[in-house]
């Protein structure tokens, strides 16, 4: 049984957050801009400074190298980065049902990223994060950049990884229907507290 276990974590101006997230759990953070959502989720990949203990099915973050952590609790930015000149070159392994999900043609591994449009580039973003399995997503406004249409296959695509690998969730989001829609648990950071909605 997965279990994200965070004890009186401080990180930039915000804390203490004490959290136990479990197996299938896809948890609502909201807030307004710059009350540390954003901050939050990097405290938990192991990207920002912070205090307190993080741990993950009890094996606590310290105790991993942070490449290999990251793995296991996974951050999706509002902005991916890509550092190769073709989408492929970031893919050890291509899955075509996952490429094909989001409408894709075959060829799309040989495309130039610089000719990815910002939606696109956050829907492959996601693809390769999930190519490692992670237990727990961290995702940091996904759909910002999405139409209406991959806004709802980009979702249905997280809720079936969380039901299949019995994954935890962070979804940090501005859109309250989403956020209504799709996390089973909400709360809203207020004066560096997180707060049980």
């Amino acid at each position: 049984m997965k279990k994200l276990l965070i004890k009186e974590l401080y990180y930039h101006h915000c804390g203490p957050v004490n959290l136990q997230i479990n197996a299938g759990d896809c948890v609502a953070v909201s807030g307004v801009s710059g009350s540390g959502k954003s901050l939050l989720l990097r405290a938990l990949a192991d990207l920002d400074e912070h205090r307190g203990s993080i741990s993950l099915d009890d094996i606590l973050m310290t105790d991993l190298p942070a490449p290999e952590w990251r793995k296991k609790v996974a951050l999706l930015p509002a902005e991916s980065q890509w550092w190769f000149d073709t989408l492929g070159e970031h893919f050890p392994a291509t899955d075509n049902e996952m490429i094909h999900y989001f409408g894709f043609p075959d060829n799309v591994m040989s495309w130039s990223v610089s000719r990815l449009s910002s939606g696109e580039k956050q829907r492959f973003a996601l693809l390769r994060l999930l190519l490692n399995k992670p237990d727990v997503l961290l995702l940091d406004e996904p759909t910002a950049n999405l139409d209406n249409t991959n806004t709802l296959l980009f979702e249905k695509l997280i809720e079936d990884y969380i039901k299949v690998n019995s994954a935890c969730v962070i979804w940090v989001s501005h859109d309250a229907q989403q956020l209504s829609r799709i996390c089973n648990v909400h709360y809203q950071i207020e004066n560096g507290q997180l707060l049980r909605q």
